[in-house]
């Protein structure tokens, strides 16, 4: 499991990325002599959470489903080592009984 600071990080690469592009894009451009305009901070920051928006939904579709799985908490052993917590496959519930 990928730690959240990771997950936070790379969230924000993600809106960094349309403003890598916009400064890179336009020092090449005055380096060629091409006018440029002033900085669309609004469209580079939209553009910046869409790819956020974009990398939840594939978080979502990714990620692994555990609805029927049974979530085994970390503990610690008596020589004081900490197991990590993770999930087992659920026994399978008793059938109910008709009325």
């Amino acid at each position: 499991m990928e730690p959240p600071l990771a997950r936070v990080l790379i969230r924000m690469l993600l809106i960094a990325i349309p403003f890598a592009i916009w400064f890179l894009w336009r020092a090449w451009a005055r380096r060629t002599g091409r006018e440029i305009g002033s900085t669309p901070y609004a469209w580079l920051v939209a553009a910046g959470l869409v790819l956020v928006g974009l990398s939840l939904i594939a978080t979502v579709v990714f990620h692994t489903d555990n609805r029927h799985e049974r979530y085994v908490p970390g503990e610690v052993t008596p020589g004081g080592k900490v197991t990590a917590g993770h999930f087992e496959k659920a026994p399978p519930s008793p059938p109910s009984p008709a009325p």
